[in-house]
């Protein structure tokens, strides 16, 4: 570039939004990505193939900037990518960078700010990114589960046809319960911290038994409210349960026996979900996955982790199903 060329940009500086001189920092601190995000969804074995499911592929020149390879047993030709939620996605050298806004929990405009792309495409990612984390919950918990469920307002945010007259902005839902302007949500959490949760349609025995049965180990301590769903739910699977009677203001029964872990899980889940100002109830469950996803890893949490994570690569993926 001439001398003179680079005194116009640098005059130019000024003009820039603060989401464009965002991503001009960003561009300085890492001037291209691209090469470590390729290196980083290429390390380790070659996996499967994506139409037979067989291993021992070979290479097959390149494609998008990534290893080809082609099966061995049905001739199929596939990459790192294929068959995962980020299959045919491009600008994989933004793909760190917006791991580490899922990381930080930012809204959809300010990682489109911050990543230089528009928001209808940040929305894209972000649901891409969360596709396993929100369907991937441990297999079974064990120990004292504490159960308890909670409500998020019914949204059609986003459609363009509702079943109802549209609310007002800021308009706040009032209905107690599991009304039509509620949607339930079962979150059961261990004294280790793992965590799992279901979108209900209603909070009754009926839908809570089945999902009890699934996920605890038979010889967990069910710990919940007074709640008849959990009582009768815990006779039907003969397990042992701890009712404490929040109503009376007993929340600790036996010294040990109380639902305070999954309440302060709630009231943590909750604040988190107030920077979006109400999530729609279609996306309800990427949310809740995400959620669980940053709280299970908590600090150690890196964007390489993250990008593992989504692609349900290495160790990452396995720590979001340890019971």
């Amino acid at each position: 570039m001439k001398s003179s060329e680079f005194q116009t940009w640098l005059q130019g500086l000024g003009r820039l939004s603060s989401g464009q001189l965002t991503q001009l920092e960003n561009r300085l601190h890492k001037p291209d990505s691209r090469d470590e995000t390729v290196k980083l969804l290429e390390q380790g074995a070659f996996p499967a193939c994506s139409q037979c499911h067989t291993g021992n592929p070979y290479r097959w020149g390149r494609q998008a900037g990534l290893q080809r390879l082609r099966c061995r047993a049905c001739g199929h030709t596939y990459t790192m990518l294929s068959g995962t939620p980020l299959a045919r996605l491009r600008h994989k050298e933004l793909w760190l960078l917006y791991a580490k806004e899922l990381m930080e929990g930012h809204t959809v405009r300010r990682a489109a700010r911050a990543c230089g792309i528009a928001k209808n495409t940040s929305f894209r990612w972000r649901h891409r990114f969360l596709t396993l984390p929100s369907s991937t919950k441990p297999k079974q918990l064990q120990g004292i589960v504490e159960a308890d469920e909670t409500f998020f307002p019914l949204s059609y945010k986003g459609q363009r046809h509702l079943p109802r007259q549209a609310h007002r902005r800021g308009h706040a839902t009032h209905q107690v319960g599991t009304g039509s302007e509620k949607v339930p949500v079962l979150v059961i959490r261990n004294r280790q911290g793992v965590t799992s949760d279901y979108r209900l349609g209603v909070a009754n025995t009926r839908e809570i038994e089945p999902l009890l049965k699934a996920h605890l180990a038979v010889d967990a301590v069910l710990c919940s409210d007074g709640g008849a769903p959990y009582r009768v739910a815990a006779r039907h699977l003969g397990l042992t349960h701890r009712a404490v009677n929040l109503t009376a203001g007993i929340r600790v029964t036996g010294g040990a026996y109380h639902i305070q872990n999954v309440n302060a899980y709630d009231s943590r889940l909750k604040q988190w979900m107030a920077r979006f100002h109400g999530v729609a109830t279609k996306y309800l469950e990427n949310y809740l996955g995400w959620r669980r996803f940053l709280e299970r890893l908590g600090p150690k949490i890196t964007p390489a982790m993250s990008l593992g994570v989504v692609l349900a690569r290495e160790n990452h993926f396995q720590l979001l199903t340890v019971t």
